[in-house]
């Protein structure tokens, strides 16, 4: 397919809006992080489930490689950046070893946060490094000024306390569980027989009742250790708010210049096309109905000089003088109807494409919705659809050599979509100054999109969408 387009200025790369996350997504409140990776803590189904849930499973698996990974990261945080201060004055050497901590820290909030993304499948934006200035002493030293880099430090501090302690608590519950809930198997032991006095079967079965008490208990600190770490990432590793905001700022005004520059070449395309469109005008008027009312002034003056002399040759002069009023009228309806259609203002899009079908040399199928969806779209766009049909099917009956033709029209979505079919040899292209250009301008005023498919032998399908606004 070529698609033929209103030209636009090359943008710089710009996120599609499906890849940028709103503030609202990148931080949402904490009862839908809740819902994704601690469902249980807000009670119901989850909750009494939660031992055999999937996201006690996930979560399980999120503390078990979490632990390790973050205490060795935190313990390496806290030494590294204490003997840098340490140095500062010391020997001088403290503080690029300090920028060192923080890069290598940038780069721990980014593998941190794939990994969270990974285990729990929530997505959190990550925060963009602070660039330095010009010059390398700037750009050495950025990593001093970067707040996240340093949160992210505190992150890997903090989770030495938060990381162990959930890791240690649940599976002290889960392993003291799972011996209690197997301990028929294996036996109890003489000394909890002697020390409770119980009966063997009702110890059993305390000791059984207790292990799913505690592999209950087990599955919701596992889900709110996850839950806590979710929301520290989210707090110190995560796109700030701030950021967030100046980067949805900076894109708005980015897709702003470009729309204004977009807008400032439709200008162009539509005072370009309006001039061609006057002279046109008076190229047909100078051609056509000018010399035929210069001709019709001829044979009246002659009529009159021969009425007395030659009545016959005055009658004769008379009949070619009306027969010029004829055509000029004729000529003068068809420049009308070139300018606005009267039949579209009188009878609406349907009838005006019914009647440019009428007209064509090659049979045309026209399918249309009902009036009251076409009378949705503007005026402006209902004489685009017009014109542009009207093009496509002179074009068909000129070069195409098809045998049948079909205008489709829909409206959807606040846009008249119309779509002119033919099964002709195909191969036609919208090369500038040709009809099918002035077709794209005119469609380009009005936002609307121009594609236009005609391979070689296969026929021609032009698609034309246009906002109903227009």
């Amino acid at each position: 397919m070529t698609s033929q387009l209103a030209p636009e200025p090359v943008p710089r790369p710009i996120a599609p809006e499906a890849d940028r996350p709103t503030l609202g997504q990148a931080h949402p409140p904490t009862t839908d992080d809740m819902a994704a990776v601690a469902p249980a803590l807000l009670g119901g189904r989850e909750l009494a489930l939660a031992p055999v849930s999937e996201a006690s499973g996930r979560a399980l698996a999120q503390v078990v490689i979490g632990w390790p990974w973050l205490l060795f990261f935190g313990i390496l945080a806290i030494v590294w950046v204490s003997t840098s201060a340490g140095l500062v004055f010391a020997f001088g050497i403290g503080l690029p070893m300090l920028v060192l901590g923080l890069v290598v820290a940038r780069w721990f909030a980014r593998v941190e946060l794939a990994r969270i993304g990974v285990q729990t499948g929530l997505r959190i934006l990550p925060a963009e490094p602070r660039r330095g200035g010009p010059g390398w002493w700037s750009r050495f030293f950025a990593p001093l000024r970067d707040s996240r880099a340093w949160a992210a430090t505190g992150y890997a501090a903090l989770s030495t306390l938060t990381a162990p302690l959930t890791f240690g608590v649940t599976l002290t519950l889960a392993g003291g569980g799972l011996a209690a809930i197997f301990s028929p198997v294996y036996g109890t032991g003489p000394v909890l027989e002697e020390y409770l006095g119980w009966p063997r079967g009702l110890l059993w079965l305390g000791l059984v009742i207790g292990g799913l008490a505690c592999m209950w208990l087990a599955a919701l600190v596992a889900q709110s250790g996850t839950l806590l770490q979710v929301r520290m990432a989210r707090g110190m590793l995560g796109c700030s708010r701030t950021q967030l905001q100046v980067a949805v700022a900076d894109e708005a005004r980015a897709r702003a210049e470009v729309r204004a520059a977009h807008v400032e070449q439709t200008r162009s395309l539509v005072v370009g096309a309006a001039d061609e469109e006057r002279r046109r005008i008076e190229r047909d008027l100078h051609d056509g109905a000018q010399q035929r009312l210069v001709a019709l002034g001829v044979e009246l003056g002659a009529a009159k000089r021969r009425t007395a002399t030659d009545p016959q040759a005055a009658a004769d002069a008379l009949d070619r003088a009306h027969r010029e009023v004829q055509e000029t009228l004729a000529e003068l309806r068809d420049l009308v109807r070139g300018i606005h259609p009267a039949v579209l203002t009188d009878r609406g899009l349907d009838a005006a494409l019914s009647a440019l079908a009428s007209r064509s040399t090659v049979p045309v199928t026209v399918r249309t919705p009902d009036d009251d969806t076409l009378r949705a779209c503007g005026s402006s766009a209902q004489a685009a659809a017009y014109f542009v049909v009207a093009e496509a099917l002179t074009n068909v009956a000129k070069h195409a050599s098809a045998t049948r033709a079909s205008v489709d029209v829909a409206c959807t979505a606040g846009r008249l979509r119309l779509v002119v079919h033919d099964d002709g040899r195909g191969g036609a292209v919208a090369t500038p100054g040709s009809g099918l250009d002035g077709l794209r301008s005119r469609v380009a005023a009005l936002d609307g999109t121009f594609d236009l498919a005609s391979p070689a032998g296969a026929g021609t399908t032009l698609t034309v969408e246009i906002p109903c606004a227009s």
